[in-house]
């Protein structure tokens, strides 16, 4: 299922119903007075926050939405039913702007609902017209028109952790081992080209499409998905041992452009977006240990990564006692 993070709509909150002319049938009374009720409300369109990330993609094909008219008011002085309101499911995480008004609502918890657009009210029935000058009014309203607007819908990820590297640094592999998360792995770039998540002992860990230079220009995938880190609270870094320069090491390795440059690289690109991306706290994970023939160039350029102030870490997903190691030291960092 393809992954829709961005939705256009348009919906409609319910017309009111039309008050009545209605008259008291009572034996043996010629006329009886007017007892012509007032019409309900219509239906208001409410959003609701809900889990799942995949719930956007029930709006790809139906645009339109509407919710219910109230229904006229009847004789013997009742009102009409009430529209139905009509909830729209969004994912948390959603920005939702009133392309008419330019209000804005933000789902950020799961449940929580806001009311987008308000129904008409009804209209008044002969009733309501009554008084000591007019025994007999013949008057009765029509329901008001509910409140339309168009909207748009952009999804937003949360998550505790934001996974972020160049294609192939090991992001969605590293998430499978962490959480068991199911997302693809392929030898090749953009493998990720939706974001996954996976629970991390109640955190939430979001594996974001790699980036590549340009990114915040909207080359590759670009602004597409820089826009899903801002919403997380730490980034885990990934640095692949494959970057490492193959002078360092003694056999070679498959992208000699330099571990350090390639960190850079993406520091960049955070920074350029803008949205404080660059001043969330980071965690530095060096990745694909066992494509490294040379030991020492391990402590090497962790002692290098070191000097920038952030937790270094190393992991090879081939030694399942690393990445478990990996995982208590990852634990106790949230934890902090």
């Amino acid at each position: 299922m393809a992954f829709i993070d961005e939705i256009k709509i348009k919906a409609a909150a319910g017309r009111g119903g039309d008050g009545v002319v209605r008259w008291r049938q009572e034996k043996f009374i010629e006329k009886g007075g007017p007892n012509g009720g007032d019409g309900g409300m219509g239906g208001d369109v409410i959003i609701h926050g809900v889990r799942g990330l995949h719930t956007l993609s029930k709006y790809t094909h139906k645009k339109e939405f509407e919710a219910e008219n109230g229904f006229p008011g009847e004789g013997g002085s009742r009102h009409g039913r009430n529209g139905k309101d009509l909830i729209l499911d969004l994912p948390v995480g959603s920005i939702v702007t009133n392309q008419d008004t330019n209000e804005h609502f933000m789902l950020e918890t799961e449940g929580q609902k806001f009311t987008v657009l308000h129904g008409g009210r009804g209209g008044m029935g002969n009733e309501f017209y009554k008084s000591s000058i007019n025994t007999t009014p013949k008057k009765a309203t029509n329901g008001k028109p509910g409140q339309t607007a168009r909207f748009h819908v952009e999804l937003e990820l949360f998550g505790d952790v934001g996974l972020v590297g160049l294609p192939n640094a090991g992001k969605s592999s590293l998430l499978n081992s962490l959480t068991n998360a199911q997302a693809k792995v392929g030898d090749y770039a953009f493998t990720t080209l939706d974001p996954n998540l996976g629970d991390f002992y109640g955190y939430i860990i979001a594996d974001i499409p790699g980036l590549i230079e340009g990114a915040s220009e909207g080359r590759g995938l670009g602004t597409k998905f820089l826009k899903h880190i801002k919403r997380t609270k730490k980034i885990l870094h990934l640095v692949s041992f494959e970057n490492a320069e193959p002078s360092e090491d003694g056999k070679k390795l498959g992208k000699p452009a330099g571990m350090m440059k390639v960190y850079k690289e993406i520091r960049k690109e955070l920074k350029a977006y803008g949205q404080g991306l660059e001043k969330k706290d980071e965690i530095i994970l060096l990745t694909k240990t066992d494509v490294v023939s040379d030991k020492k160039l391990i402590a090497k350029k962790v002692a290098e990564f070191e000097k920038l102030g952030n937790p270094v870490f190393t992991v090879s997903l081939y030694d399942d006692a690393n990445v478990k190691l990996f995982a208590r030291e990852l634990a106790k960092n949230l934890k902090k």
